[in-house]
């Protein structure tokens, strides 16, 4: 049941990279829209269980927090990296480091995985706790797609790269889900990634993505983008329950 659910995640999730790709003469409110969805997974899902299921404290803040923070800092100093690399070799000031995208877009794919599994694990525990966390999955994973090839694409890659690092995000679920029957991680192990790829994608939403939406547009309807986005995910949150 997990994988035929994993199915309609699939399909959402292409759904999602397809509304990226088909309003590319509205690219700042695609990138609004984005960063609003970033937003509000980080703070409103991924942050709230990172802490529920990695609660130990490390010197009296919680090790989901460091994590985040981490997550944050590694994804800055990567970015950086790269830029710095790219310099070196002739690329002109400003300009976007692919790989990022890709590593971006990578984190996304992982994110699904894990989502997959989780929603493998559930099932495992009744139909009720399935269900609840189906609908989680696949309405949430419309942003997966959105952000997924927003991303891969916003950094300068081809389209193919974007395409293609978008049907790995779709069919990551469906993996994870299968692997659910013979793997199950440890909460507070989930937990931590929870908190890391949630610092990591704050820095992309608000370090790259946000800025980007408001740089050569900063009109009113970019910014109710970013919002409509936090709100599409506080729906979803309410909607499966937390």
């Amino acid at each position: 049941m997990a994988v035929v659910v994993a199915l309609g995640a699939f399909l959402m999730t292409l759904f999602g990279g397809w509304v990226a790709q088909r309003v590319t003469d509205r690219r700042h409110l695609v990138l609004g829209l984005a960063g609003g969805l970033m937003l509000g997974v980080v703070g409103l899902d991924l942050l709230p269980e990172a802490l529920e299921a990695a609660g130990t404290e490390v010197f009296g803040v919680p090790e989901a927090l460091l994590l985040f923070v981490g997550g944050f800092l590694f994804a800055h100093v990567v970015e950086r990296l790269l830029a710095t690399r790219r310099a070196a070799h002739g690329a002109e000031a400003g300009e976007r480091t692919p790989q990022v995208g890709l590593v971006a877009a990578g984190a996304m794919v992982l994110h699904s995985l894990m989502d997959g599994i989780a929603l493998g694990a559930a099932f495992q525990v009744g139909g009720g706790m399935g269900a609840t966390v189906a609908l989680a999955v696949v309405t949430h994973d419309f942003a997966d797609g959105f952000n997924t090839y927003t991303l891969t694409s916003l950094y300068g890659n081809e389209r193919r790269k974007a395409l293609a690092m978008l049907f790995a995000d779709a069919l990551a679920p469906i993996a994870g889900a299968a692997l659910a029957t013979f793997l199950t991680l440890p909460e507070e192990l989930l937990g931590a990634y929870l908190g890391f790829f949630g610092g990591a994608l704050l820095y992309l939403a608000a370090a790259e993505i946000l800025p980007e939406a408001h740089h050569e547009h900063p009109a009113r309807s970019t910014l109710l983008c970013t919002v409509a986005g936090v709100g599409f995910i506080w729906l979803v949150v309410g909607l499966s329950g937390g």
